[in-house]
């Protein structure tokens, strides 16, 4: 969930896309835990199918949100103070220097 959250945060929706992803393997990784979990003895198997089936679910729904957000590529976000362009693309990720400063 941080991942999304910190994608919805970001400038673009390539970065969004990208942390999206990242939250689908956050799944993936969920997913071979759980398994791990049932071989331990931490959880039943019954308990493994449901928390399983939560997360492929959440997981086809993170793709179905990136898949949206390619075809539907947003132009623009606005937020109560500030304003981002979503078609601005630096040309090196930690250079912040012409973010949109906030209005007043």
């Amino acid at each position: 969930m941080s991942n999304i959250a910190e994608g919805f945060e970001s400038r673009s929706d390539r970065l969004f896309a990208n942390l999206l992803g990242r939250a689908r393997g956050s799944a993936g990784e969920l997913r071979s835990r759980i398994h791990v979990a049932v071989d331990a003895g931490y959880i039943s198997e019954q308990q493994a199918r449901e928390v399983f089936a939560i997360v492929e679910r959440c997981s086809r729904q993170i793709s179905n949100f990136m898949w949206y957000l390619h075809r539907n590529p947003i132009r623009q976000f606005r937020e109560d103070h500030a304003e981002y362009n979503s078609t601005d693309d630096l040309t090196d990720p930690t250079d912040l220097t012409d973010l949109t400063t906030r209005s007043t």
